[in-house]
């Protein structure tokens, strides 16, 4: 009896995922708005799930039985192509915190899902069917309601030149670019293992892109990296919901059809309303709830009929 009401684990993993992902965005809107710039509040996020990683690929190792395994040709620049796309795609989301409420900023970024399928269809030729163009077109209502803002009139394309439009359609872009690249650095780990796989790949990335952001911090804005140092009983917490958001997201991957994972996923969405509306005590006007709510059902028809 009790299995009937029981979830599917790779439910409850998703929602998991989902809860870490709006729980690490919320801290880096936190501290990008209190504490730190936008790349201090990215950096944060790589920096501190560094150490989580470290410990979790050698001690997966170990219990495995298994040693490091072979990297395969593509594997360093894939990595580095994913890493810094996903670094400039969260700048763009930290950024967008500061023009735009918590919930339409999370809901800009879930313009990857429109933009992944778009970027198949152009650059590789994969077929869409009629079904997932009007999934596509329904979602463009959505954005240009969300990016002519609280006040705007009507449906404008002038309004997706906007600087908060340009920000979330940009972080959607560079975070479907990452998702491409992350999968094809993967497939370059010689493994059978999935999750040995993914942990290879999760590893490398966040140790180039610590690299390339103290980097950055250090000859672009002076004093940033101590301020992140300071800001550390925080922005611990944005390593550790990074490291297991990106730890379930996986896993949910590995145990359910990816376009199941990813409609349920959206859940997102409502955790970001609720964070939007309770936590940063943020209004949303009417027109917002529109958009949202035009563009969420636009992404659970692309994602269950792609």
């Amino acid at each position: 009896m009790d299995s009937i009401f029981a979830p599917d684990l790779w439910i409850l993993v998703t929602l998991a995922a989902a809860v870490f992902q709006t729980g690490r965005f919320m801290l880096q809107k936190h501290l990008a708005t209190d504490t730190l710039s936008a790349g201090g509040a990215t950096f944060s996020r790589f920096l501190y799930s560094a150490p989580f990683v470290a410990v979790l690929l050698p001690l997966y190792l170990g219990l495995s039985g298994q040693g490091v395994p072979t990297l395969g040709p593509g594997f360093w620049l894939y990595g580095l192509m994913g890493g810094t796309a996903q670094i400039m795609a969260t700048v763009c989301v930290v950024l967008l915190f500061k023009q735009r409420n918590f919930a339409v900023g999370i809901t800009f970024k879930k313009t990857e899902v429109i933009q992944t399928v778009l970027m198949g269809w152009i650059v590789l030729g994969e077929g869409v069917s009629g079904a997932g163009f009007a999934a596509i077109a329904l979602g463009v209502v959505g954005l240009l309601l969300l990016s002519g803002g609280a006040e705007a009139k009507g449906l404008r394309l002038a309004d997706l030149r906007n600087r908060a439009a340009g920000l979330g359609i940009a972080s959607g872009f560079l975070f479907a670019i990452s998702a491409v690249c992350y999968r094809g650095a993967s497939l370059a780990v010689v493994s059978d293992d999935p999750l040995l796989r993914a942990g290879v790949t999760l590893a490398a990335v966040v140790l180039m892109q610590t690299l390339i952001m103290a980097v950055w911090l250090r000859l672009r804005e002076p004093g940033q990296m101590r301020r992140v140092w300071a800001a550390r009983r925080v922005a611990v917490w944005i390593g550790l919901t990074s490291m297991g958001g990106s730890l379930c997201w996986f896993i949910a991957f590995t145990l359910q059809n990816a376009a199941y994972v990813k409609a349920l996923g959206q859940v997102e969405l409502m955790l970001s309303i609720a964070a939007s509306t309770l936590f940063f005590r943020e209004r949303i006007s009417g027109r917002e709830w529109t958009g949202m709510a035009v563009l969420a059902v636009s992404i659970l028809m692309l994602v269950l009929v792609t």
